[in-house]
Formats: C-alpha cells, sequence, structure tokens
C-alpha cells in the first residue's frame, strides 16, 4: 500500500496544487458546462485539453502560437495536453511526434504529452515490447526539444508488469518529472475489478522517486479515485461527469447509477451539491444539471480525499464506501480486487 504520508502537493507550471489533483478534460463546444462556469462555480484550477484537436484546424494551428492557449480558452489555471495518441490509436494521424510535441509547447501548455503509442490489453508480449521502445524513444526526443513545458513521461506496457516496470526505469533514468500511466483505460471494469490498475500503480510508486506525480490516465469514477490515492496515484484527468451525464448515470461517491431508475436511491443518499438542493429528482431528468452534480462530485470527493490523507484516515474510509457500495451493487469485485495481494510486482 503507498504510503499516506507522501507529499501533500505538487508544483507545476509555477504554480502549486494540492494533491490528488483532477483535470477536468475540457472539450470546447460542451453544450452543458463553459470553462468559467468550471472555474467559477466548481474550484477548477486545472484542466486537460487536446491539442491534437486544437492542431487540425489549420485557423487555430496558426493563431495558437501568437495567442496562447490560456487567452483562447480564458482560463488562467494549469492547463495540461494531449498529444493525440488516442486517435493515433484508431487510425493514422499523418502526425510526427515533434511537430506535436513543439504545438503544444508553442501555445503555452504547461504540461504537454508525447505522441505514445497505446498498448492495449490484447497485445501480445513482443508487440508490446515494441510499442514501448518507440513510446519511450519518443519521450527521450521531446525532452530534448522542450524548453519551458513539463514533458510527461507516459509508461506503457500493455499487460506486462515487466515491461511496465522497464518502462518506469527508463524514465527514471532520464529524469522524466511527471510519469503517467498509460493503457490502463481498459482495464477499467462495470464490476470495479481493480486488481491490474491497483498493481500497475504501487509498482510506480515503488520505482519512481517519491517527488514524481503519478497521473493515470483516464480516471474519473468518484468511487474509484481514492483507491487509486491509496495506492499511490496524485493526478487524474477524465471527462466521465460529461458521459456519463448523456448516458443517463448519475454519479455518487459509492458507485453510479442509472437515473432513470434510481429516484428512491437518489432520494437516500440525500446528496449534499447545490443541483440536487434545489431541483432534487429534477437533476435525474435534465442532462445539463446531471452533468454539474456529476463534476461537483467528483471535486467533491478529491478534496475530501485530500483531507483525509491529511489525517492519516484514508484506509478506514475505503472501507466504509466498500460496504455501501456492496450493498448497492451485490455483485461487483471492488471490495476483494483493490486489496489484491502485490506478489506480480
Amino acid at each position: 500500500m503507498a504510503d499516506e504520508a507522501r507529499s501533500p502537493s505538487i508544483s507545476l507550471g509555477g504554480l502549486s496544487f494540492p494533491t490528488p489533483l483532477f483535470l477536468p478534460v475540457f472539450e470546447p463546444g460542451n453544450p452543458y458546462l463553459r470553462l468559467d462556469e468550471m472555474q467559477e462555480d466548481f474550484g477548477v484550477r486545472a484542466v486537460m485539453v487536446n491539442a491534437y484537436f486544437l492542431y487540425r484546424q489549420r485557423e487555430l494551428r496558426r493563431l495558437l502560437p501568437e495567442r496562447g492557449i490560456k487567452d483562447y480558452l480564458g482560463f488562467d489555471g494549469l492547463v495540461v495536453t494531449d498529444s493525440g495518441a488516442f486517435q493515433a490509436f484508431r487510425r493514422r494521424l499523418y502526425l510526427s511526434n515533434k511537430r506535436i510535441i513543439r504545438f503544444q509547447e508553442d501555445i503555452g501548455a504547461d504540461v504537454i504529452s508525447p505522441l505514445d503509442v497505446v498498448t492495449p490489453p490484447g497485445d501480445d508480449i513482443a508487440t508490446a515490447e515494441g510499442k514501448l521502445r518507440v513510446t519511450l524513444k519518443r519521450i527521450e526526443e521531446g525532452l530534448a526539444l522542450v524548453e519551458r513545458s513539463i514533458l510527461i513521461g507516459v509508461q506503457q506496457g500493455g499487460r506486462f508488469l515487466e515491461l511496465r516496470k522497464r518502462a518506469l526505469e527508463r524514465l527514471a533514468e532520464l529524469g522524466a518529472s511527471y510519469v503517467a500511466l498509460g493503457g490502463l483505460v481498459p482495464f477499467f471494469t462495470r464490476n470495479h475489478h481493480l486488481s491490474f490498475v491497483a498493481h500497475a500503480a504501487t509498482q510506480a510508486r515503488r520505482v519512481l522517486p517519491q517527488q514524481v506525480p503519478i497521473h493515470l490516465y483516464g480516471a474519473g469514477d468518484p468511487l474509484e479515485l481514492p483507491f487509486y490515492v491509496a495506492r499511490g496515484c496524485d493526478v487524474f484527468d477524465s471527462s466521465s461527469f460529461l458521459h456519463y451525464a448523456e448516458r443517463g448515470f448519475y454519479m455518487t461517491p459509492y458507485g453510479a447509477l442509472p437515473a432513470a431508475d434510481s429516484a428512491d436511491v437518489v432520494a437516500s443518499y440525500a446528496c449534499p451539491c447545490p443541483y440536487c438542493e434545489e431541483h432534487g429528482e429534477g437533476v435525474l431528468r435534465d442532462t445539463g444539471l446531471l452533468c454539474r452534480h456529476n463534476l461537483w462530485t467528483v471535486m467533491a470527493t478529491v478534496e475530501r480525499v485530500r483531507a483525509l490523507l491529511g489525517e492519516g484516515a484514508l484506509l478506514e474510509h475505503l472501507d466504509g464506501v466498500v460496504r455501501v457500495h456492496q450493498e448497492w451493487f451485490p455483485g461487483s469485485l471492488l471490495g476483494t480486487s483493490w486489496r489484491a495481494d502485490e506478489r506480480q510486482e
């Protein structure tokens, strides 16, 4: 289990942030929630934006290096950018690692991403090893390019912990000051089987220097985040609050519920967010309100975990979360999988 006494804050982009830190993925054009609202109403001080989506718009590609991404977004907090690696996993982008790294730095992003090679669980060890070599080569290339931004050292390795450990050791040798665990989203399951993600996170915390923050790509379920923190993760990003709302799911710290048939549970849960207090069950029928409720729940969960870490009470809290969660979702594997033994590491 990760040491709860680790540093309570990280320094990024010249600013200090308490950990854990959640980066809402902001999608320009979001019809339900503007970035200024996220900043003013939810206390969001850091966001993640997909730089590839900006780069592929020719006018923005020309204007953003002069204007800067923060001015474009109207946001003065921390901006972390993604390179389009996930999009490259699905189709060819005709985009080089050097070009997207330089674009991210030129537009003034604080923390930027290389064009890593996403490695799904289905890849065999030879394929995963080849993708890892390419990813590490691109990170090494990127570290020589960046001057102002922090380049993320992205770990790949698929389902092979020995490859993931090799990646971590090489990232430490390269002096990566910020590491993200990539390719783990496919291991997130509806039954909350956390064992592999827990192993990978614990391994990373053991191998990397304590001052290096660990970012778990794609994690945004308020039920799972505290368990990942207990395993050593510091930073998370996701657009889950939006996509859960669009699919009609109501987030709680004990699991997400289908809004259409959850009125009784929601009423007994008595969510303290301002949207539920004002609109009651109306939140379940309005996607915009549901999106706001979900983001509030994620941010409140992260704030609660910060306090629990400071008190040394996180593990006791997790036991309580498991009890309620298993009552609501008897078939869930959360209670057993998050404490899976660590001999694989």
